[in-house]
């Protein structure tokens, strides 16, 4: 925490964040105030007894207790010469000793050294949450070596080394699936509560639940640079930047606080010269304690933490506090199609063949041309027909499609306004209207056929949807697929036709994020590759699936670790909820400061109340900041049943599949 904002100046944000998490009543501050408020109590009550003397006494070693909480820091801050709200709380404490009213000095003392202890409680209680997601690493590692199974200590693994994980236990860090099959549980890092089928090739990451298998999975990563590991690495460097509120409480806070001595001193002075000296001094020092902006310069970055560190529990990395706010100011949020909106995972869903030709013979031309190919849609083709001989002499048209020597003739596949599709033409119509990509096979000159591809919805996408519409936000759906597959795609989601930006280059996606920025803050919602410039040219970025990828992550503002889409709406609904307690917070802190410094100068309030009024409204700003790291489940998301694509194969003649 920065010297303007802390009231000590100089406090301790160095706690070991491993350490067992201590009860309120166990923390030393909070000990320290208490018994400070014990003896001011007590000295009260002597004085309503009758013994003066007892009562002062009582009333010094309050004010000595609590002031070890925050003098001694303003001291050596002082000594570097960075000076802050404890400098003038520290001022006002001995002040008030000199005048003699050693029962006010001994208030301030005890009401300003439980309000810092609670300060230091939340944030150290947020931070240790955080960090709680390296306790999900085992502290014991099966591995194979020499031929057996050997325990170790989780910071004995090495990259490629092999892990065994036996049913119901966690991964100790990243790595691949050698052998066995399972479903691993990975809600604690993902949010996600659907656990994943996974298998021999699959990546699996560290903290997660194998399910009723037993794996060897291969290290990619040690436990210090795993995932979990990465996770806690960003949020913390998160909560460590400043949005944009924090640092307006920043800009006010560093002026304000030697301001604050200026005014005092000038109260002081001239009050000494036209007036009563002492009355005037102890104005000058209320005035002190009254323009003190501690709540105000600690009511934003409470905030934050909390709120970045509660998004991490459900799957959400936020990239600090000005990340934070840009999500819950945004009022349009536009969706990538491929991998956000749909699954990524292209399949085959109707061959067509032309008239005296056999659907197998269709796949087979598709599947030589592409045979080669990395494009995600001939992983498609492939997976429909496994046997297949590579083409010769194969040519990528660039936007167009393939072009090589099968069986020793020519041959192409490609979009329908590359290959005329003859008459066929009305088959691709109603293809392409279905919301399926379409491929054109020619052969010899002659066209063979059609193959249907298309890349499912994901079931949560419509919910997702409907969802961000009920928040008031307008959703729109970027893509550089046709503009017929587009639409039908978006109609399933429940996006408007006009919403639906189609033909897209990457390069049109930035220049439409930035005419669409004029209806209010955008936020897009890509893969963190592809979509690099529209993410980087919104308000936020927000990459889909990071989990295990560093260039998502690195990219974007934002990053959904898993796949599940119903985490955005749940994110910015999260975001909104921090931004308005933030608001909230400087409001309330703002309108205390000027309230109170006029009345103290114009001797209305005096020192206790004073005090009393600016260290209750602390307390306030800092619980309602505390309430930002609560998760509130959203309504209106439930997931429906996955989907499941089919192959049909059909004469033109034949039912859409």
């Amino acid at each position: 925490m920065s010297a303007d904002c802390c009231a000590t100046d100089d406090r301790n944000d160095e706690h070991n964040e491993n350490e067992t998490p201590q009860k309120l009543w166990q923390v030393r501050e909070i000990q320290l105030a208490a018994a400070a408020g014990i003896l001011l109590a007590a000295g009260f009550a002597a004085g309503w007894l009758g013994s003066p003397v007892i009562e002062t006494v009582l009333h010094l070693l309050a004010a000595a207790t609590g002031g070890v909480t925050f003098v001694p820091g303003t001291v050596r801050a002082l000594w570097r010469r960075r000076i802050g709200v404890g400098t003038l709380m520290t001022i006002a404490l001995i002040g008030a000793l000199i005048l003699g009213q050693f029962a006010e000095a001994a208030m301030l003392a005890f009401l300003f050294s439980i309000s810092e202890a609670l300060e230091d409680y939340s944030l150290s209680r947020t931070r240790r949450g955080l960090r709680a997601l390296l306790a999900l690493v085992p502290e014991q590692v099966r591995v194979l070596r020499d031929g057996g199974e050997v325990t170790i200590a989780p910071a004995e693994l090495r990259i490629g080394g092999v892990m065994v994980v036996r049913a119901g236990e966690r991964l100790a860090s990243d790595g691949t699936v050698r052998e066995g099959q399972s479903s691993v549980d990975t809600s604690a890092i993902t949010g996600e509560s659907v656990p994943l089928e996974i298998g021999p090739g699959d990546t699996v990451f560290a903290g997660s639940i194998n399910g009723t298998g037993v794996l060897t999975v291969e290290a990619t990563a040690t436990v210090r640079d795993n995932s979990l590991a990465k996770v806690v690495r960003i949020v913390e460097d998160a909560q460590q930047r400043k949005g944009t509120r924090q640092r307006i409480a920043d800009r006010v806070s560093r002026p304000l606080v030697p301001g604050i001595m200026i005014l005092a001193l000038l109260i002081g002075g001239l009050g000494a010269v036209l007036g009563d000296p002492a009355t005037w001094i102890e104005r000058a020092l209320v005035v002190l304690v009254a323009a003190a902006p501690c709540a105000l310069a600690i009511s934003v970055p409470v905030t934050v933490i909390a709120a970045v560190g509660a998004a991490s529990r459900f799957g959400v990395l936020v990239k600090g506090g000005a990340a934070l706010e840009a999500l819950g100011a945004v009022r349009t949020v536009a969706l990538d199609k491929t991998g956000t909106l749909t699954r990524n995972a292209p399949t085959v869903t109707e061959i067509v063949p032309a008239e005296g030709i056999t659907a197998d013979r269709v796949l087979a031309v598709a599947a030589a041309l592409e045979a080669r190919s990395e494009h995600p849609l001939a992983a498609a083709i492939l997976a429909a027909a496994p046997a297949h001989q590579p083409a010769r002499d194969l040519v990528t048209v660039p936007g167009a499609g393939l072009e090589g020597m099968v069986d020793g003739a020519p041959a192409r596949l490609g979009k329908p306004t590359w290959i005329e599709p003859g008459p066929l033409q009305s088959e691709v119509t109603r293809l392409q209207e279905a919301g399926t990509t379409v491929a054109v096979i020619e052969h010899a000159g002659t066209v063979l056929g059609l193959i249907g591809i298309r890349d499912e919805l994901r079931p949560e996408a419509a919910d997702t949807v409907r969802a961000l519409r009920g928040m008031g936000l307008r959703v729109v759906m970027l893509t550089g697929d046709n503009t017929r597959t587009a639409t039908a795609l978006a109609a399933q989601a429940g996006l408007d036709p006009a919403d639906v930006h189609a033909e897209l280059h990457p390069e049109d996606k930035a220049r439409l994020i930035t005419e669409l920025r004029g209806r209010g803050g955008i936020a897009m919602v890509g893969d963190g590759v592809n979509d690099a410039p529209a993410l980087a040219t919104a308000d936020t970025g927000i990459a889909m699936g990071a989990m295990g990828t560093d260039v998502a992550i690195d990219t974007a503002d934002i990053a959904l670790m898993g796949t599940d889409l119903r985490h955005l709406p749940q994110a910015v609904a999260h975001a909104r909820h921090a931004r308005t307690i933030m608001l909230q917070n400087i409001g309330l802190s703002a309108a205390i400061v000027l309230t109170l410094v006029p009345l103290a100068a114009i001797g209305v309030l005096g020192l206790a109340t004073v005090v009393f009024i600016h260290e209750l409204a602390e307390v306030f700003v800092i619980g309602n900041g505390v309430r930002a790291g609560r998760l509130r489940p959203l309504p209106g998301t439930a997931k429906p049943e996955p989907a499941t694509a089919k192959v049909a194969w059909s004469r033109p003649s034949g039912t859409v599949a």
